[in-house]
This record gives structure tokens, C-alpha cells and sequence, in this order.
């Protein structure tokens, strides 16, 4: 069994020590998905509907890190409805430089498109998700979703993809991001969503922080699906922040190539 590598704190490592614990692997020859939470040190995903409550600046840091490297940022509709998602805005300069080592990024530092998954494309065209300025969202739906509600989206500027007959599916959204060379993949939620790609075992890896307080409530987990899908990971590293928040990253015990 891997042990739990030694806590480091954050303050002792400068940006590109983060890169280098972040980065996705070099040249991944298929999608590699990331997925990135926040819960509570009693496993609240949420207070009162929305992740925000739990953001501590440590976990901010590595937020927005996690988007700098990605090539694209995939969110459930109803987490982009409850967080009131807008275009992803991201460092450019580091975004060109992440690009010239290989490690991510985009060579005009342009940041990744969001892709919202959505089987019904019940997404209001008026929302900050199509009004923000920033690189053209995209839209997974299924073949079932009403073809005015698709269109809406697209004239609105949306490219819209079929991932399912009646609900979007992991590998077909995998297959369908793998064509637009889009292979950094970072998910950020919610925990329907999560629970699809874990239940098709597509989940390489875990970026997880503990944010440092107590919720209670009626908040869920961090992933939720029909059935288990018991799926082996291992440790990576574990940060302390000085406000005690906790920074986990774990991928998974055999990744594809």
C-alpha cells in the first residue's frame, strides 16, 4: 500500500514548484480527466447550495492554477447554475509559458473553454456563461434534448455536441473532447456529474481541499451515481495552508497512457 506522502506547508513553495506538482502529465495521448472539489472537514460539499462558502484563499490558489493548466473545464448545468458560471478568465502570460514547457496552457494564452454538460440544453442563453467575454463555451447534450433549446444555445454562440441518446455520456464527452484536441480536462463538478465519470472509470485523478470547518446541514458528497465504482488512488501530495486548510492531489493507481 502507498503511503501518505509527508504534509509540505504552502508557504514554502514558490508558483512553479505548484506547477510542477500539478501539471498533467507531458503529451497525454488521450483525455486526462482531472477532477477538482472543496468539502468541509465534515464532508459538506456545499453551504446552502453553493461551494463557495467553503473557498479558503489556499483553495483559491490552487483554483485557479488548475484552470492555467487545463485545456478545458467541465461543469455540470446545475453547478454552473448554482455558482453563476461565467467564461474562465486565467493568467495568459503563465498560460504562454505552461505551452512553451509542455506543460499545459495555450501558445496565445487564451484561457480553456467551459463545457457544460447538460442533457435537456437547459441552459438560459441570457446567463454570464454566453454574455462573458472569453473563449466560446460548449455544450454536451443528448439527442433527446428539444431541438429549440439547442438551437437557442447556439445562437448564442455555444458549440453544441450530442454525448448520448437520452443522457451524455463519460466516453463519449471523452471521445468528443479527444477530437478537439482538448486533452488537459478539468472537472469541476457537480457530484452527478463526478459520479459518471467515475462510474465509467474515467477518472484519473483528484484534487481535493479540506476546507477547515464544520458544516452539518443536508449538504451531499463530492460524488454520487446508481452504483459503487470502487476505483484504486493513490497519494500524491498533501499541503498545509496556515489557515489549516488541507490540499490533496491523488490519481488514480493505473492511469492510461
Amino acid at each position: 500500500m502507498q503511503r501518505m506522502p509527508n504534509a509540505i506547508q504552502l508557504t514554502d513553495l514558490t508558483r512553479d514548484d505548484l506547477v510542477e506538482m500539478y501539471a498533467y502529465p507531458v503529451e497525454a495521448s488521450v483525455p486526462y480527466v482531472r477532477v477538482n472539489f472543496v468539502t468541509s472537514i465534515d464532508g459538506a460539499v456545499s453551504v446552502d447550495g453553493r461551494s463557495g462558502g467553503l473557498g479558503t484563499p489556499a483553495d483559491h490558489k490552487v483554483f485557479a492554477l488548475l484552470r492555467d493548466l487545463a485545456d478545458v473545464i467541465v461543469v455540470g448545468a446545475g453547478t454552473a447554475r448554482a455558482e453563476n458560471y461565467g467564461a474562465a478568465h486565467t493568467d495568459s502570460e503563465l498560460r504562454r509559458r505552461l505551452h512553451r514547457e509542455g506543460l499545459g496552457g495555450d501558445a496565445q494564452g487564451t484561457p480553456p473553454p467551459i463545457a457544460v454538460v447538460t442533457a435537456r440544453a437547459a441552459l438560459d442563453p441570457a446567463s454570464r456563461l454566453f454574455t462573458d467575454t472569453g473563449a466560446r463555451p460548449i455544450v454536451f447534450t443528448t439527442a433527446a434534448a428539444p431541438d429549440d433549446s439547442k438551437k437557442r444555445l447556439i445562437d448564442a454562440g455555444a458549440e453544441v455536441i450530442v454525448a448520448g441518446e437520452n443522457q451524455c455520456e463519460a466516453e463519449n464527452i471523452r471521445t468528443s473532447l479527444d477530437a478537439l484536441g482538448l486533452r488537459r480536462v478539468l472537472c469541476e463538478g457537480g457530484p452527478s456529474l463526478f459520479g459518471e465519470f467515475l462510474t465509467a472509470g474515467a477518472v484519473d485523478d483528484l484534487c481535493l481541499t479540506l476546507s477547515p470547518q464544520l458544516v452539518g446541514g443536508t449538504a451531499g458528497r463530492i460524488a454520487v451515481s446508481p452504483k459503487a465504482a470502487p476505483t484504486p488512488m493513490e497519494p500524491r501530495h498533501l499541503l498545509l495552508a496556515d489557515d489549516g486548510t488541507i490540499l490533496t492531489r491523488w490519481e488514480r493507481a493505473a492511469t492510461r497512457g
